[in-house]
């Protein structure tokens, strides 16, 4: 071989040792895979909100950072209450990159924070509220995920952290762990549909009867919408509104089932969907009503948030209280909830229907002008996609005796005006009668409930969930035009999280031995042209 032959043959084979060394760098073992939740991503009249991208592959760190610390090439990794919103709020307002977010969830969200800690600021419940308004209103350019504490994710922070206080935090040149979401681009969900259930118990007329029976509807949405629609199961807004008109129901089912016990009114029972996106199915749902349907509807009880309360509850309503409709509705709910030990107060917002902001599922119904209420928890009326079913909103919120209550008081209230018993103080609905409220109806409608994500375009019409719920007909209806989401997965996904070698002497000796040919071979060449 030639004097140039050899060193092009030496050359050559201390590029393809560097080679193999480079990728020696990046990878490493794989250490876990722990099953993660994307943060949404949709567009409003346009705007694009949430999380913009899904992809995830850079070294990990963790708080506490060093002074002036770039994140460009990070995936920083932060349990809930280590997490300065200040900081989101930084990077949010400041444009600062971050390469991503990993977000650490305790397990019982509804737990308190510190023992003799009395600041509910600080329980995680509040933390999380907060934390998903930052996320779900901010336009976030880079991956969000979040991911419950397990024993995998626990060991990771504490190496990160023992790593990063050796003063060497993780990169290509030092090692380190590496967290990996490997994820097509987000495709926007095209057409989504939802889905309107609804139940009718024709009442009973009488001989010669040719009026139609008034109608009493009971409502309630039963979709949600938050920061991550795998994790979006909203126990009690409104996972609770919708089981408790279930049991109401299935009880008024067994009394209309006979003819003796079948009421002069019509009972039409609606689970609805769109309700984060202004109730857009509940106005869908009664533009599809024949007129003479929609105008025999005495009146509307929407039920909403109901899970979580104690002693009181809200009678929303969009008409002055002095209406002599709704005052005489009001007084029926107070007759009830004195005899039952509870409080029932009025609240009254007037509707703007040049504004599509609907807070109030009841204002679809008065904009159709139907007298209608919605029964809830909340004393004031949400801010745009607040309490709709966030991360905060699982299970251990929500209290199967709160249902219970607000089942009986609505059922109490609806048999004394279909039979007539107003200022009777008659128990309809007994415990331990045929007509009691089951507590292992709700209990397990609840539970269905808690384990569902709702997120509405994810919620397919042959879904086993939806599928369990139809009664009677089945309609469809189109959400708002003004939200697009966009989807990578409804489900979780898979975090791979990868130990990654230093390689940085052998690195340099490689660097070293090339450097020392490339200058061999300049000499020998130099020597041959002379």
């Amino acid at each position: 071989m030639s004097p140039s032959g050899e060193v092009v043959a030496s050359v050559s084979s201390a590029l393809a040792v560097l080679l193999v060394l480079l990728a020696c760098v990046e990878l490493g073992d794989a250490a876990a895979a722990v099953g993660v939740y994307r943060l949404i991503q949709y567009d409003l009249a346009g705007a694009p909100l949430g999380s913009r991208a899904a992809a995830l592959n850079h070294h990990a760190a963790a708080f506490p950072l060093p002074a002036g610390a770039d994140l460009s090439r990070s995936a920083l990794v932060a349990p809930l209450l280590d997490l300065p919103l200040a900081f989101l709020r930084e990077y949010l307002a400041e444009k600062k990159h971050l390469g991503g977010l990993l977000i650490l969830l305790p397990r019982n969200i509804s737990a308190k924070n510190v023992e003799g800690n009395n600041d509910d600021k600080g329980e995680p419940k509040n933390v999380l509220a907060e934390l998903e308004k930052l996320l779900m209103h901010e336009e976030v350019p880079f991956p969000v995920y979040f991911a419950f504490h397990d024993d995998n994710l626990d060991n990771l922070l504490a190496d990160i952290r023992k790593i990063a206080s050796s003063g060497q935090p993780a990169s290509a040149s030092t090692g380190g762990y590496k967290l990996v979401v490997p994820s097509a681009e987000p495709k926007k969900v095209s057409s989504p549909t939802i889905s309107n259930i609804q139940g009718w118990l024709p009442g009973s007329k009488g001989e010669g009867d040719a009026e139609q029976l008034p109608t009493i509807a009971i409502v309630a949405n039963y979709d949600t919408f938050g920061a991550a629609p795998a994790l979006s199961v909203g126990s009690d807004s409104n996972g609770s509104g919708a089981v408790a008109l279930l049991e109401i129901a299935r009880i008024f089912s067994r009394l209309y089932s006979s003819p003796k016990t079948r009421g002069k009114f019509n009972l039409l029972f609606g689970l609805t969907s769109g309700g984060p996106y202004n109730y857009n199915g509940t106005s869908k749902w009664l533009r599809s009503f024949d007129q003479r349907v929609r105008e025999s509807i005495d009146y509307a009880i929407c039920l909403n948030s109901v899970g979580s309360w104690s002693h009181d509850l809200w009678m929303h309503v969009s008409k002055p209280p002095e209406n002599p409709y709704i005052k005489q509705i009001f007084e029926d709910f107070s007759d009830v909830s004195k005899e039952m030990g509870i409080s029932v107060g009025i609240k009254h917002k007037k509707i703007n229907v040049s504004n599509s902001r609907v807070a109030w599922e009841h204002e679809q119904f008065s904009r159709f002008r139907v007298t209608a209420l919605t029964l809830s928890e909340l004393s004031t009326p949400p801010e745009f996609l607040e309490s709709t079913g966030g991360l905060y909103d699982t299970r251990e919120s929500v209290d199967v005796e709160s249902v219970m209550r607000t089942v009986k008081l609505v059922s109490e209230i609806l048999a004394r005006q279909i039979y007539g018993l107003r200022g009777r103080n008659i128990d309809v609905f007994a415990d331990n009668s045929s007509l009691a409220i089951s507590p292992h109806y709700i209990r397990s409608w609840l539970d269905l409930f808690s384990r569902t994500p709702r997120v509405a375009p994810f919620l397919q019409k042959n879904d086993p969930f939806i599928v369990a719920l139809k009664k009677v007909a089945y309609l469809l209806s189109m959400i708002s035009s003004s939200f697009t989401l966009f989807i990578v997965s409804s489900q979780a996904m898979t975090l791979s999280i990868y130990w990654c070698r230093n390689c940085p002497s052998i690195l340099l000796m490689c660097m070293f031995k090339m450097t020392s040919l490339m200058a061999c071979s300049l000499s020998m060449m130099q020597q041959n042209q002379l």
